[in-house]
């Protein structure tokens, strides 16, 4: 029976904060409890009135137990009603027994209960996963406390804990000390766009969100704190994608007297554990993991157009220069007499592919900055197909640029890419970012139409030796592959004043089935040489003053080497999941544009905290 009895419409029951606490959790009934009495508490997670018989699934955060209310009890339960239940576990018959339940072989048959909260009509069928996947994903957001009951939600949000939980305990196991560091500091703009806070005591100075605890990392290490972790909120204004927010979580490490391999080995130990552990605990059907495959950063642009390659498949990028060095065909030739590249990827059975398919990778390829897309298949030399030609050395090949090319040009790029009879063969003309680009998609597609890209790996390697710096041709200067405190290597530092673009980092990144998951360095400890590449990035001596001055004088009182890493915390669940949205494995997320649904924010203030800020808002100027 109720405990409380129906209040007339319009007048709220006797008000009590006070109710029948919880003796086990809904998951846990088996059917050697029989015969117990119990009270559970949680969520109507699905209703069936069945003619005066009621069926509840009660839900908390450990499962589902099915109740069974007496006949012709008078109550209003709708979907996500908030309960609490006494009753008697009975084994259901054999007929309703479900194998698929780890309840399912008992029910709760209820003696007394409390509607402890109604549910309002909800937004979405939140029971039904299949119709959640066609819900609105802003309305998801805007009533994301409603969205996070789902066990499919909570199982992300537990498996989130479970991964920070196992790299506290690693990290402290290896004699590391977890610190936390500012939320509000001091704008170094580190490549994005910082969240400014103004200070209100001082009108017209501000603080800033930090994009990363970089420099108070540095100097933990010269305060001799040796070996430091956090797990940090961090900021950045930038453009949102599928893997960014403009505030994100990452395991944050930096340490002292330390080589390139320390922290690369480290990282590979604590993420095999870690992964591993976390694939077992939760059954996720994923092959548990091992050594990392590591390559140069030339390596990996040479052979996948990538940084952050996807290891779980082959077919990689050929240069098809050599064997075209004296071809007549002129968009080739033009090409390489121009120093431009000429590079090529097999398509395994792509000869199949029909003439509209072969214009999406082209449409593919012109979306990334290349001219065209060149083909030609390689088919089975017994098909005499129209339009096709055999080669002196027997190759038949077919369609495409195979009529500009001489046999023996066939010959050699089918020597080069491996392709047999059945493929197809693509190839980008072009400046080597542009192929780069260009193949890099391509050859993603292909592995995602061939099935390669398998959702039960995770891929995890290292990239290394990447460039210190970059040319920015819009500003005439040099930039920072990855930061200013990145140190050269030793043998590249005479490189600063000769030729700054042949210089090597001492950094790295880790990356994972076509993602970045985490980038870290060996950073610089001596003023001279931070002072030196400020100036070489065009940070002026005065603006190194203003900005740095901190950090520079840190460095004179016996900075010991150093060097770090951050790698996501969001990302790895993310690829844990095999989700293609970070927002998925967030808590509170917000939507691309940085908007969030639930608080309505960004939101204007108050005039008077305008004021309060020494601050006004004037009006935007017109888009050109």
């Amino acid at each position: 029976m109720p405990r409380e009895a129906p209040s007339p419409a319009g007048i709220l029951p006797p008000i009590t904060m006070s109710f029948q606490q919880r003796t086990i959790n809904c998951g846990e009934p088996r059917a050697s409890h029989a015969g117990q009495t119990v009270t559970i508490n949680g969520w109507a997670h699905k209703v069936r009135d069945l003619g005066g018989l009621l069926f509840v699934d009660v839900r908390d955060r450990t499962g589902l137990l099915q109740v069974i209310f007496p006949e012709n009890t008078k109550a209003e339960i709708r979907s996500e009603t908030c309960l609490s239940i006494t009753g008697t576990i009975a084994p259901r018959d054999a007929s309703n027994v479900n194998p698929n339940q780890p309840t399912g072989e008992v029910e709760l048959r209820v003696t007394d209960f409390e509607i402890l909260n109604q549910a309002a009509v909800l937004p979405f069928p939140l029971s039904d996963e299949k119709s959640m996947e066609r819900v609105n994903e802003e309305l998801r957001m805007k009533y994301r406390y409603v969205d996070l009951r789902r066990p499919s939600v909570y199982q992300r949000m537990a498996l989130r804990a479970a991964a920070v939980k196992g790299i506290r305990a690693y990290l402290d196991n290896e004699t590391f000390l977890e610190i936390e560091t500012p939320i509000i500091t001091k704008s170094t703009p580190e490549g994005a766009r910082d969240y400014l806070v103004p200070y209100r005591i001082e009108p017209g100075k501000f603080y800033a969100l930090p994009q990363s605890p970089q420099q108070y990392k540095q100097l933990l290490m010269v305060g001799g704190l040796e070996r430091y972790y956090q797990i940090a909120k961090c900021f950045r204004d930038e453009s949102q994608r599928a893997d960014r927010q403009p505030e994100f979580t990452q395991l944050d490490i930096e340490m002292s007297f330390i080589t390139q391999e320390d922290i690369l080995g480290l990282i590979e130990r604590m993420t095999v554990k870690v992964v591993n552990d976390l694939i077992a605990d939760f059954a996720l059907d994923i092959e548990p993991i091992s050594s990392f495959e590591r390559l140069t950063y030339d390596e990996s642009l040479a052979l996948y157009g990538s940084d952050k390659p996807d290891l779980r498949f082959g077919l990689t990028i050929f240069n098809a220069a050599e064997a075209l060095a004296n071809t007549e065909f002129s968009v080739f030739k033009n090409t390489l007499e121009a120093g431009n590249f000429i590079r090529g990827l097999r398509y395994p059975g792509g000869a199949e592919l029909s003439r509209k398919q072969i214009t999406e990778f082209e449409d593919l390829a012109k979306s990334f900055g290349a001219k065209g897309l060149a083909t030609f298949s390689l088919i089975n030399p017994s098909e005499e197909a129209e339009g096709s030609r055999l080669t002196a050395s027997g190759l038949r090949v077919k369609g495409g640029i195979s009529k500009f090319l001489s046999d023996a040009e066939v010959d050699a790029l089918v020597a080069l890419s491996g392709a047999e009879a059945g493929d197809l063969l693509c190839f980008v003309a072009d400046n080597w970012a542009v192929t780069n680009d260009g193949l890099c998609r391509i050859r993603l597609k292909i592995g995602s139409d061939l099935g390669l890209r398998d959702p039960r790996k995770l891929a995890f390697g290292f990239v290394v030796d990447f460039p210190l710096v970059e040319w920015n041709e819009d500003e005439q200067r040099w930039d920072p592959s990855h930061h200013p405190f990145t140190s050269p290597k030793s043998a590249d530092i005479p490189l600063l004043d000769t030729d700054p673009g042949k210089i090597r980092a001492d950094c790295y990144d880790v990356v994972c089935n076509g993602y970045e998951w985490g980038s870290g360095s060996i950073r610089i400890h001596r003023p001279d040489l931070q002072a030196k590449i400020f100036t070489l990035i065009g940070v002026t001596p005065e603006q190194q003053e203003e900005r740095f001055a901190h950090i520079l004088e840190a460095f004179t009182y016996g900075a010991p080497p150093h060097g770090g890493i951050a790698t996501g915390i969001d990302r790895l669940i993310m690829l844990l999941l095999n989700e293609e949205n970070i927002r998925e494995v967030m808590a509170f997320p917000k939507m691309g544009n940085g908007y969030d649904p639930l608080m309505d924010a960004p939101s204007t203030v108050d005039e008077k905290q305008w004021e309060e800020m020494g601050l006004m808002l004037r009006p935007a100027p017109p888009k050109s």
